[in-house]
Protein backbone atom coordinates (compact mmCIF):
# COMPACT_ATOMS: atom_id res chain seq x y z
CA UNK A 1 0.00 0.00 0.00
CA UNK A 2 1.45 3.53 -0.76
CA UNK A 3 2.16 5.49 1.90
CA UNK A 4 0.18 8.75 2.03
CA UNK A 5 1.45 12.09 1.62
CA UNK A 6 3.29 12.85 5.51
CA UNK A 7 3.49 15.99 7.12
CA UNK A 8 5.63 15.42 9.98
CA UNK A 9 5.91 18.68 12.32
CA UNK A 10 8.60 19.12 14.99
CA UNK A 11 7.66 21.28 17.59
CA UNK A 12 7.50 22.10 21.29
CA UNK A 13 3.50 22.57 21.11
CA UNK A 14 2.40 19.31 19.63
CA UNK A 15 -1.28 19.78 20.98
CA UNK A 16 -1.58 22.89 18.56
CA UNK A 17 -2.32 19.87 15.90
CA UNK A 18 -4.18 19.90 14.00
CA UNK A 19 -5.69 22.23 14.88
CA UNK A 20 -7.04 24.56 11.67
CA UNK A 21 -6.34 21.54 9.67
CA UNK A 22 -8.19 19.23 11.57
CA UNK A 23 -11.30 21.12 9.35
CA UNK A 24 -13.12 21.72 6.26
CA UNK A 25 -10.90 20.10 3.31
CA UNK A 26 -7.65 19.33 4.77
CA UNK A 27 -10.26 17.92 7.88
CA UNK A 28 -11.83 15.98 5.64
CA UNK A 29 -8.96 14.52 3.44
CA UNK A 30 -6.74 13.17 6.47
CA UNK A 31 -10.33 11.89 8.12
CA UNK A 32 -9.94 9.92 4.55
CA UNK A 33 -6.62 8.75 4.77
CA UNK A 34 -5.12 10.86 1.72
CA UNK A 35 -2.42 12.05 3.93
CA UNK A 36 -0.83 11.74 7.42
CA UNK A 37 -0.21 14.32 9.99
CA UNK A 38 3.02 13.65 13.02
CA UNK A 39 3.37 16.47 15.15
CA UNK A 40 6.18 15.60 17.42
CA UNK A 41 6.90 17.11 20.90
CA UNK A 42 10.97 18.13 20.26
CA UNK A 43 10.90 18.30 23.82
CA UNK A 44 10.93 14.57 24.29
CA UNK A 45 14.18 14.55 22.47
CA UNK A 46 16.00 16.71 25.60
CA UNK A 47 18.20 14.69 28.21
CA UNK A 48 17.57 16.89 31.69
CA UNK A 49 15.07 16.69 33.88
CA UNK A 50 13.48 19.81 32.65
CA UNK A 51 13.48 19.01 29.27
CA UNK A 52 15.24 22.06 27.89
CA UNK A 53 15.58 22.95 24.54
CA UNK A 54 16.73 26.10 24.55
CA UNK A 55 20.02 28.61 25.90
CA UNK A 56 21.21 31.99 25.96
CA UNK A 57 22.62 33.26 22.51
CA UNK A 58 26.43 33.14 22.08
CA UNK A 59 27.52 36.95 21.87
CA UNK A 60 25.22 37.86 23.96
CA UNK A 61 21.42 39.34 23.33
CA UNK A 62 17.93 39.49 24.30
CA UNK A 63 16.25 35.80 23.72
CA UNK A 64 16.89 31.99 23.82
CA UNK A 65 18.10 30.17 20.82
CA UNK A 66 16.76 26.84 20.18
CA UNK A 67 19.68 23.68 20.88
CA UNK A 68 21.16 22.44 18.03
CA UNK A 69 22.07 19.05 19.76
CA UNK A 70 18.20 18.56 20.82
CA UNK A 71 17.32 19.57 17.42
CA UNK A 72 19.51 17.23 15.51
CA UNK A 73 18.43 14.20 18.14
CA UNK A 74 15.06 14.90 17.14
CA UNK A 75 15.58 14.83 12.95
CA UNK A 76 17.93 12.01 13.18
CA UNK A 77 15.67 9.53 14.88
CA UNK A 78 12.69 10.78 12.41
CA UNK A 79 15.12 10.18 9.63
CA UNK A 80 15.81 6.89 10.78
CA UNK A 81 12.42 6.29 11.13
CA UNK A 82 11.51 6.71 7.82
CA UNK A 83 9.84 10.74 8.07
CA UNK A 84 9.94 11.50 4.17
CA UNK A 85 10.62 14.72 2.11
CA UNK A 86 12.40 18.31 2.26
CA UNK A 87 13.41 19.63 6.01
CA UNK A 88 12.03 23.32 5.97
CA UNK A 89 12.23 25.29 8.65
CA UNK A 90 10.12 28.33 8.80
CA UNK A 91 11.80 31.75 9.54
CA UNK A 92 11.24 34.90 8.73
CA UNK A 93 14.12 35.47 7.25
CA UNK A 94 13.65 32.24 4.75
CA UNK A 95 13.03 32.53 0.90
CA UNK A 96 9.58 33.21 0.36
CA UNK A 97 7.33 30.76 -0.44
CA UNK A 98 5.70 30.60 -3.90
CA UNK A 99 2.92 28.31 -5.00
CA UNK A 100 5.39 27.03 -7.33
CA UNK A 101 7.59 26.00 -4.43
CA UNK A 102 4.07 24.12 -2.74
CA UNK A 103 3.27 22.62 -6.30
CA UNK A 104 6.48 21.21 -6.32
CA UNK A 105 6.26 19.70 -2.53
CA UNK A 106 2.79 18.65 -2.73
CA UNK A 107 4.69 15.79 -5.41
CA UNK A 108 6.97 14.60 -2.75
CA UNK A 109 6.24 12.00 -0.26
CA UNK A 110 5.75 14.59 2.52
CA UNK A 111 7.75 17.31 4.44
CA UNK A 112 9.76 17.72 7.42
CA UNK A 113 8.51 20.71 8.94
CA UNK A 114 10.91 22.66 11.94
CA UNK A 115 8.87 25.29 14.16
CA UNK A 116 11.13 27.80 15.51
CA UNK A 117 10.64 29.13 19.30
CA UNK A 118 12.55 32.20 21.02
CA UNK A 119 15.43 33.92 19.00
CA UNK A 120 15.34 30.70 16.18
CA UNK A 121 17.53 27.94 15.91
CA UNK A 122 21.34 27.41 16.43
CA UNK A 123 22.35 27.83 12.86
CA UNK A 124 24.58 25.06 12.91
CA UNK A 125 21.96 22.58 12.73
CA UNK A 126 20.00 24.26 10.33
CA UNK A 127 23.01 23.85 7.71
CA UNK A 128 24.22 20.21 9.47
CA UNK A 129 20.67 18.94 8.55
CA UNK A 130 20.07 20.35 5.39
CA UNK A 131 17.17 22.51 6.54
CA UNK A 132 15.82 25.35 3.60
CA UNK A 133 14.61 28.14 5.44
CA UNK A 134 11.43 29.45 3.88
CA UNK A 135 9.44 32.53 5.03
CA UNK A 136 5.27 32.97 5.00
CA UNK A 137 5.48 36.71 4.58
CA UNK A 138 7.36 39.60 5.44
CA UNK A 139 6.23 39.83 9.43
CA UNK A 140 7.05 37.77 12.74
CA UNK A 141 5.31 35.99 14.70
CA UNK A 142 5.40 34.15 18.07
CA UNK A 143 6.34 30.74 16.42
CA UNK A 144 7.02 28.27 13.28
CA UNK A 145 3.65 26.46 14.20
CA UNK A 146 1.09 28.54 12.01
CA UNK A 147 3.62 28.99 9.35
CA UNK A 148 3.66 25.20 9.18
CA UNK A 149 -0.29 24.97 9.05
CA UNK A 150 -0.36 27.21 5.88
CA UNK A 151 2.73 25.21 4.09
CA UNK A 152 1.06 21.93 4.97
CA UNK A 153 -2.82 23.12 3.91
CA UNK A 154 -1.54 24.48 0.66
CA UNK A 155 0.24 21.52 0.11
CA UNK A 156 -2.89 19.33 1.08
CA UNK A 157 -5.06 20.98 -1.34
CA UNK A 158 -3.07 19.66 -4.20
CA UNK A 159 -3.10 16.34 -3.28
CA UNK A 160 -5.18 14.10 -5.78
CA UNK A 161 -8.73 13.52 -3.99
CA UNK A 162 -8.81 16.60 -2.00
CA UNK A 163 -10.58 18.91 -3.38
CA UNK A 164 -13.79 17.81 -5.36
CA UNK A 165 -13.49 19.95 -8.75
CA UNK A 166 -9.94 19.77 -9.54
CA UNK A 167 -10.26 21.92 -12.52
CA UNK A 168 -11.21 24.87 -9.56
CA UNK A 169 -7.03 24.67 -9.22
CA UNK A 170 -6.28 25.64 -12.24
CA UNK A 171 -7.90 28.71 -12.50
CA UNK A 172 -6.60 30.02 -8.81
CA UNK A 173 -4.07 32.81 -7.99
CA UNK A 174 -0.59 32.25 -9.00
CA UNK A 175 -1.97 29.26 -11.52
CA UNK A 176 -0.22 31.73 -14.41
CA UNK A 177 1.79 34.09 -12.65
CA UNK A 178 -1.53 36.02 -12.53
CA UNK A 179 -3.81 36.96 -9.18
CA UNK A 180 -7.12 35.49 -9.68
CA UNK A 181 -10.07 37.12 -11.02
CA UNK A 182 -13.18 38.53 -9.35
CA UNK A 183 -15.92 36.29 -8.56
CA UNK A 184 -19.52 36.77 -8.21
CA UNK A 185 -22.99 34.93 -7.30
CA UNK A 186 -26.73 35.63 -6.45
CA UNK A 187 -28.31 37.57 -5.97
CA UNK A 188 -27.84 39.43 -9.15
CA UNK A 189 -28.13 42.82 -7.68
CA UNK A 190 -27.66 43.50 -4.51
CA UNK A 191 -27.50 46.71 -2.46
CA UNK A 192 -27.46 48.32 -5.89
CA UNK A 193 -24.43 46.12 -7.54
CA UNK A 194 -24.92 44.63 -10.06
CA UNK A 195 -23.18 41.62 -11.29
CA UNK A 196 -20.67 42.51 -14.83
CA UNK A 197 -23.09 41.62 -17.67
CA UNK A 198 -20.61 39.79 -19.49
CA UNK A 199 -20.89 36.82 -16.77
CA UNK A 200 -24.70 36.99 -17.13
CA UNK A 201 -24.25 36.15 -21.51
CA UNK A 202 -23.53 32.82 -21.70
CA UNK A 203 -20.85 33.55 -24.05
CA UNK A 204 -17.72 31.27 -22.88
CA UNK A 205 -15.11 32.89 -24.92
CA UNK A 206 -15.52 36.55 -24.09
CA UNK A 207 -15.99 35.49 -20.10
CA UNK A 208 -12.46 33.57 -20.08
CA UNK A 209 -10.96 37.20 -22.09
CA UNK A 210 -13.12 39.32 -19.31
CA UNK A 211 -11.34 37.03 -16.56
CA UNK A 212 -8.27 37.22 -18.32
CA UNK A 213 -8.29 41.21 -18.18
CA UNK A 214 -9.74 41.00 -14.58
CA UNK A 215 -6.55 38.79 -13.80
CA UNK A 216 -4.31 41.01 -15.30
CA UNK A 217 -5.62 44.51 -14.21
CA UNK A 218 -5.78 43.30 -10.40
CA UNK A 219 -2.42 41.95 -10.43
CA UNK A 220 -0.52 45.44 -11.96
CA UNK A 221 -2.22 46.84 -9.69
CA UNK A 222 -1.57 44.92 -6.28
CA UNK A 223 1.35 42.84 -7.29
CA UNK A 224 3.21 44.27 -10.25
CA UNK A 225 6.57 42.30 -9.21
CA UNK A 226 4.42 39.23 -10.81
CA UNK A 227 4.13 40.38 -14.16
CA UNK A 228 7.98 40.48 -15.59
CA UNK A 229 7.79 36.52 -15.06
CA UNK A 230 4.83 36.19 -17.54
CA UNK A 231 5.61 35.31 -21.16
Amino acid sequence: MTRPWTATVLTIFPEMFPGPLGFSLSGKALEKGLWKLDAVDLRSYATDRHRTVDDTPFGGGAGMVMRPDVVARAVDDLAAGGAPGPRIYLTPRGERLTQARVRQWAEEPGLLLLCGRYEGVDQRVIEARGFREVSIGDFVLSGGEIPAMAVIDACVRLLPGVVGDAASLEEESFNEGLLEYPHYTRPQLWEGRPVPEVLLSGHHAEIRAWRRRQALEITRRRRPDLLPTLS
